[in-house]
């Protein structure tokens, strides 16, 4: 524990009434060395007659202690046998035996000399250093606390930075994935296409040869097996899933099917929640059979547009 500002004072050999007398009338430690030392040269006494105009007598007041002592007076001094300190006042030792709790003491013939003002002005040299140095460290705690602080502050920010540019990667790459799904769509929509022109060709040609058989009386030729279209998890699409604006959605839950449209912005967010007012199911996530796939949580922010799930499909709820 650091003494406190009275065990300085008498440390230096001030005291007891002097030293609490300068710190009642400056408050603070720095204030009492400067009152001290203004008043180097007056007693208790003294300076308590100037303000009071009667003096304690020095002998009946347990708080003042004599400066020196009086002539023909024996020299004496109590001394701790707990720690070996010695004291020139009774007062003093009490102090001593509140703050350390140590009892056993004893009386001694050795007198102890009192500081000489060369000493004394020494003595407060040293308590202003200490006073200094306690600021100092005060000042520095300061400043380490808010390096700390601005290092927590930095951190923060560099983590919040990395989340944005993370979602921002995620963003691309879902914004990337969704057009080269609707790339292939289209490439696929066109195929379609193009295998349904080729098969009604097929088909009229097929029809001239038999009104042709039939007007010249003989058997209509065979028909070859038709080659089967491209096919997707819902009906032929004649034009490319971008140019629908809704979607036909067939649901297989526990309690029957469902069918319902939705607008191809739609999130799988909103078809879940409005699954779930419909049929009190609570919808962890969609299967899709053909092509083979499941959408989960990950998907529910994506619109029916860019899961691929125009112009129609099929899905199980989990």
């Amino acid at each position: 524990m650091a003494p406190t500002d009275l065990e300085n004072l008498l440390d230096m050999g001030f005291e007891k009434a002097k030293a609490e007398l300068a710190l009642k009338k400056s408050g603070n430690l720095d204030q009492a060395i400067e009152w001290l030392d203004k008043n180097a040269d007056r007693s208790v006494d003294e300076i308590t007659a100037a303000e009071t105009a009667q003096a304690d007598d020095d002998e009946t007041n347990p708080n003042v202690e004599p400066a020196a002592l009086k002539p023909g007076e024996v020299a004496q001094s109590l001394v701790c046998n707990d720690c070996g300190k010695k004291f020139r006042s009774q007062a003093q030792a009490e102090f001593h035996a509140s703050k350390t709790e140590h009892v056993n003491f004893a009386e001694s013939t050795e007198e102890i000399a009192p500081l000489t003002e060369e000493e004394k002005k020494a003595k407060l040299e040293e308590l202003k250093r200490k006073a200094a140095e306690r600021r100092a460290g005060t000042s520095a705690q300061d400043k380490l606390e808010q390096k700390r602080n601005e290092e927590i502050r930095r951190k923060s920010t560099k983590e919040t930075q990395d989340i944005k540019e993370d979602l921002k990667k995620k963003e691309q790459l879902k914004e990337a994935a969704a057009k080269k799904r609707e790339k292939q769509e289209e490439i696929a929509a066109k195929q379609r296409i193009k295998a349904k022109i080729e098969l009604d060709k097929e088909e009229r040609r097929l029809k001239a040869a038999k009104d042709k058989a039939e007007r010249e009386g003989r058997p209509a030729p065979s028909q070859p097996t038709a080659s089967a279209l491209p096919t997707t998890s819902g009906p032929i699409a004649s034009k490319p899933a971008s140019a629908y604006t809704a979607a036909r959605l067939r649901f297989q839950t526990s309690s029957g099917n469902i069918q319902k449209t939705f607008p191809v912005e739609t999130t799988l967010f909103e078809v879940a929640s409005t699954i779930s007012q419909d049929t009190g199911i609570e919808v962890q996530s969609f299967v899709q059979n053909f092509p083979k796939k499941v959408f989960d949580s990950v998907d529910f922010g994506a619109s029916l547009k860019e899961l691929g799930l125009v112009p129609s499909a099929s899905l199980i709820v989990r």
